[in-house]
């Protein structure tokens, strides 16, 4: 069974800006759901509150940057591009400063539906010159994220996970790296976020279906290890599937069929995602089941990629679920 740590991100955060005394502490109105009330409480000093003003938020972000400081920005992960887009582009992307966009609840992490849930911020935040783009999978890189967002030259946006979140790995982030998790000959499972204790629960048994598997998680979006990528995609025999907690348009999946394509891989894509949709409100859970973004949606993808089915049934796949990472634990409110 997997370590559950409780609220990993307040205690990262709380140490790394009591070690960096330019760090800043920014929120919009959402400061306990983000995890930095206790921040608040400790240092007032280092915390300003723009309240529900994302635009004037952002844009105060660009000119502390350029005082010097490094402001780290706390909100929902949808109200960091979608209302302040103009301000994050003006005051903050073109002119290169150092603000750090911690973005809470991203894809169907939360039952607050589309009004709360960033579905389209990969492919909006990775498409913007002069931004990083990073995502937490487990409770080891929520607790590096801030260091490793803090090394960029730069804005960065990270997708963040909040609460009870599980230990899956043993070492921080390394900006522009990726995770081998696995070194099978068949078929390259590229998963990031929580897609990726998800491809972990299938892993064995695929490989006691006779599938070998190898498996990528990605935490940096871009800048991304194209020619490492492609060593993986050359490595196998069937084909390449990507899950991922997003829409299929524009994210990792596209990341992937880019780099594939430009490249002449001339293998197979399965992208695993949200499909042309926005999700409604429900335990993630159950949206990760509902919209096809779960274990068994990966394995009908390897499937779907081989041509043939495994025999490996849902049961088989519960059977392997990490305990108390979706099932047992509760789905946060808002």
């Amino acid at each position: 069974m997997a370590e559950m740590v409780n609220r990993p991100y307040a205690a990262a955060f709380e140490t790394h800006a009591l070690a960096n005394p330019d760090v800043l502490c920014l929120s919009a109105d959402l400061t306990s759901s983000c995890e930095i009330d206790g921040f608040r409480d400790r240092h007032p000093d280092r915390f300003v509150s723009l309240g529900m003003a994302e635009q004037n938020m952002m844009s105060f972000a660009g000119g502390l940057g350029l005082a010097g400081y490094r402001p780290f920005l706390h909100s929902f992960g949808v109200f960091l591009y979608r209302r302040p887009y103009d301000q994050l582009i003006a005051s903050v992307a073109y002119p290169r400063r150092k603000v750090r966009l911690m973005g809470f609840l991203p894809g169907i992490t939360t039952p607050g539906g589309m009004t709360h849930q960033a579905i389209e911020d990969v492919a909006v935040m990775r498409s913007i010159p002069n931004m990083t783009v990073l995502e937490t999978g487990d409770a080891t890189e929520v607790e590096s994220i801030c260091a490793a967002a803090d090394s960029i030259d730069g804005p960065v946006y990270c997708r963040v996970l909040r609460g009870s979140v599980p230990r899956l790995f043993d070492t921080p982030i390394k900006v522009g790296e990726m995770r081998e998790l696995a070194t099978g000959q068949d078929v390259l499972v590229v998963t990031s976020g929580i897609a990726t204790e998800e491809a972990l629960r299938c892993r064995a048994a695929l490989e006691g279906a006779g599938v070998s598997v190898r498996h990528l998680h990605i935490h940096t979006i871009k800048p991304f290890d194209r020619a490492a990528f492609l060593d993986h995609v050359n490595a196998v025999s069937k084909g390449v599937v990507v899950l991922e907690n997003h829409v299929i348009d524009g994210g990792l999946g596209s990341l992937a069929a880019e780099i594939m394509a430009e490249a002449g891989a001339g293998k197979r894509l399965v992208r695993l995602g949200l499909r042309d949709t926005f999700a409604h409100g429900g335990s993630r859970g159950y949206l990760m089941k509902h919209y096809g973004l779960d274990a068994t949606a990966l394995l009908r993808g390897i499937e779907d990629l081989l041509g043939e089915k495994t025999g490996i049934t849902e049961e088989d796949l519960a059977g392997a679920r990490v305990e108390a990472v979706h099932s047992e634990v509760k789905a946060e409110a808002l």
